[in-house]
């Protein structure tokens, strides 16, 4: 089998490959003997104190290299492709597919549909499991890779098959016995969508879900998002406040029925539920260490604690906010979020503005005309939603956006529209927000460099 070529992109200053004269633009080819298929295969055969490395210099070359080294150190290469493979695409086409709900015109990238089990343990993506093979599942338990997250959706393979609209959607579920048996920790997540696989379907799922405890250490609970974007798509319904109700009814019967036995409440229901049913937040004991904080589970508890920790922390003011001055400094400044979040983040900075008189935030709810109003997530967030229902608004000096609306280490949103072009449009300074209530008070404060240091 053809594999892509594993070029070498970089090499650790000091590293045992920089040493030996491995450099940018060599090709490896082999360790041990061995065809690496991916970046798993290269972690693993580079463990032993002893290994052989062949590598192909640009001009034709090929070494043999001998190397003598610690256990488990690393080489210090970087390859070009991160995988040292071409990434899966999905082969399933599923009715709540969120990527079938966006519209035209968008970089190719967002259309792309991974379901590559190797991202799982790279970035934490959810599988569905039917793009893997048995030798995939294998490789897995001979490399004895933790976490993988599976995408469920439900344990009933006939209404697997349905929604995931692949004949043999139901079958794949079979390999989460192999998985269990090998002892190799996974997460769940289960995508509801109203009337098909909510109510005793649900409770089906769970049930059938807790005999894979305790290597599935948490399955989450998510609703599944609706663009406006559906035209010809299956049709989906949004959940209403009573079905919240029941959902959440649901999870917690069953977190109190786990948890006695294995000290885990293992299903876990996203924030939005809690929202939407206008019930509390759990407290964090309820999370089990935040498995689920990806899929929006406990992602608010957390950073509502960290935040009243972080305000706990402040030194004590004296006449200017840590800066020595005589006077405070009046400042004038915005946060954007999500229609989800806004109750929370208004919170948050109503109590910063008690705390210190000198600070005056505005907290905008950006509605989400781009995929539509039911989209209530900053995640998703566009620049062009931001910018349009912000112009003519009182901003002050600075605007805070939460990290989560910028592409991962880019500085554009999903339209493309960057942070230079908002800054340039309304007239104001942007300011990255992690998800994080440290980040969110330092961040007001102007005291992120300083703790960063």
């Amino acid at each position: 089998m053809k594999h892509t070529p594993h070029i070498i992109k970089s090499i650790r200053k000091d590293s045992i490959a920089e040493e030996l004269g491995i450099t940018s633009g060599d090709i490896l080819l082999q360790i041990n003997g061995t065809d690496i298929i991916d970046i798993f295969d290269y972690q693993y055969l580079i463990q032993d104190e002893y290994i052989e490395v062949l590598i192909r210099k640009p001009e034709g070359e090929e070494w043999l290299l001998e190397i003598d080294k610690e256990y488990d150190e690393d080489l210090g290469i970087e390859f070009e492709n991160g995988l040292m493979d071409d990434y899966r695409s999905c082969h399933n086409k599923c009715i709540f597919c969120f990527v079938d709900q966006m519209p035209q015109g968008m970089r190719e990238t967002l259309y792309f549909k991974d379901d590559d089990s190797r991202l799982s343990f790279l970035q934490g993506n959810y599988v569905t499991l039917t793009n893997m093979s048995d030798e995939d599942i294998e490789r897995i338990i001979r490399y004895h890779l933790s976490p993988i997250n599976i995408s469920f959706q439900t344990t009933n393979p006939e209404l697997r098959c349905k929604m995931l609209n692949n004949r043999f959607a139901g079958k794949a579920l079979l390999k989460v016995q192999k998985l269990y048996d090998a002892g190799i920790t996974m997460n769940g997540q289960i995508v509801l969508c109203k009337g098909i696989n909510d109510g005793g379907e649900l409770e089906r799922s769970i049930a059938d879900l807790t005999a894979y405890l305790p290597h599935l250490e948490s399955v989450s609970v998510v609703p599944v998002g609706i663009s406006k974007y559906r035209e010809g798509l299956f049709p989906l319904e949004p959940f209403e406040k009573e079905d919240a109700v029941c959902v959440l009814d649901c999870i917690h019967k069953w977190q109190r029925k786990i948890f006695p036995e294995y000290g885990l409440h293992f299903i876990h229901a996203s924030d939005e539920w809690y929202i939407l049913a206008e019930q509390e937040l759990p407290e964090a004991a309820r999370y089990d260490g935040y498995l689920q904080l990806e899929n929006g589970v406990g992602m608010l508890r957390l950073l509502m604690d960290e935040f009243a920790q972080a305000m706990s922390e402040l030194p004590e003011e004296k006449a200017g906010p840590f800066s020595g001055e005589k006077e405070p400094v009046k400042e004038e400044l915005s946060i954007v979020t999500g229609k989800l979040a806004y109750p929370y983040i208004k919170r948050m900075a109503e109590t910063m503005e008690a705390r210190f008189p000198h600070l005056t935030i505005h907290v905008y709810a950006i509605t989400n005309d781009f995929f539509g109003e039911r989209i209530t997530v900053s995640g998703l967030l566009t620049g062009q939603d931001i910018i349009g229902q912000l112009q003519g608004q009182r901003l002050g000096g600075r605007i805070l956006l939460p990290q989560n609306v910028l592409r991962s280490g880019e500085n554009y949103f999903l339209d493309d529209i960057t942070v230079p072009e908002l800054e340039k449009t309304l007239q104001v300074k942007a300011d990255i927000v992690k998800s994080s209530g440290y980040d969110f008070v330092h961040t007001i404060l102007n005291m992120r460099n300083r703790t960063e240091e």
